[in-house]
């Protein structure tokens, strides 16, 4: 513990001219002022600042899959391992963030539910940016956005441009991997299907003898990565159940049945089935 040179304790500077430094950096009265309930009930805020933090969790992941995509067109590997790497445990964040709302009653969810209106989790711009940098792509999911040109532009870029798992298979290509043309030629704006082909490199790739190469270490880092999404898909389906059991989901969605055949997908797909074969 520092001390001052006079031995009373130094008393931080409280005086500041206009806003406080951390306030500049942080914009923590912004944050702190986004929160509008529309019901009486008091639980309404727990799921509403519970939606807002996974909001800025989305935000932060993107940015770092999009660092990492960058990094590998770039074959700048380190970069691109460095950044999926923080993703990590900022996947475990934002799964955690469903804790306060996991457990909601139907009649408890349903105490402010009507607040929502037409308002559901798919409608995320954000959210849909990170699915589109795992392959999910989908030009209907920009029909929500056309309402607000900034999010609809950054969607539609995201849209046509390769995914996270785009950029890595390039990178095996370039690496001398016998990624098939018509996967590395593909439309990117398509949705990311499954490849035998890529499934036979991820097969050749997990048979090194060296089994601290750097690719085998990528492969591990994205499966890390497909892992925690797949755990998120699940947990969000697991609170649904529990809130509002097989009902129609907010929005008009299928609710539990989209949910379900969301959470039965495998993120990176050919880095789980070449498992089976090597």
């Amino acid at each position: 513990m520092s001390h001052h040179p006079t031995g009373e304790a130094a008393t931080p500077n409280l005086a500041f001219e206009g806003t406080t430094p951390y306030e500049d950096y942080v914009q923590a009265s912004v944050l702190t002022h986004l929160q509008h309930p529309l019901s009486d009930d008091p639980g309404e805020m727990a799921f509403l600042v519970t939606t807002q933090v996974m909001e800025l969790w989305f935000t932060l992941i993107v940015h770092e899959w999009t660092t990492a995509a960058r990094a590998l067109r770039q074959d700048d590997l380190p970069t691109a391992m460095a950044a999926l790497r923080r993703s990590l445990p900022e996947l475990e964040s934002l799964n955690a963030s469903w804790k306060p709302i996991a457990h909601l009653t139907p009649a408890q969810f349903n105490a402010y539910r009507s607040a929502l209106g037409e308002g559901s989790g798919f409608q995320s711009a954000m959210y849909r940016r990170l699915e589109f940098l795992l392959g999910e792509k989908s030009a209907s999911m920009l029909v929500p956005h056309r309402g607000t040109p900034g999010a609809h532009a950054e969607l539609e870029k995201a849209l046509t441009e390769p995914s996270l798992y785009d950029e890595v298979l390039r990178l095996l290509a370039r690496r001398g991997l016998a990624i098939p043309a018509e996967v590395l030629d593909r439309d990117p704006a398509l949705k990311y299907e499954p490849h035998p082909g890529v499934e036979a490199v991820w097969q050749q790739v997990y048979a090194d003898p060296d089994q601290d190469s750097d690719l085998i270490r990528l492969g591990e880092m994205l499966t890390d990565v497909a892992e925690l999404v797949w755990r998120w898909r699940n947990d969000h389906l697991v609170a649904t159940r529990r809130a509002m059991g097989a009902k129609p989901g907010t929005g008009g969605s299928a609710g539990v049945a989209w949910l379900e055949k969301r959470a039965s997908k495998s993120v990176f797909p050919e880095l789980w089935t070449a498992r089976s074969h090597v």
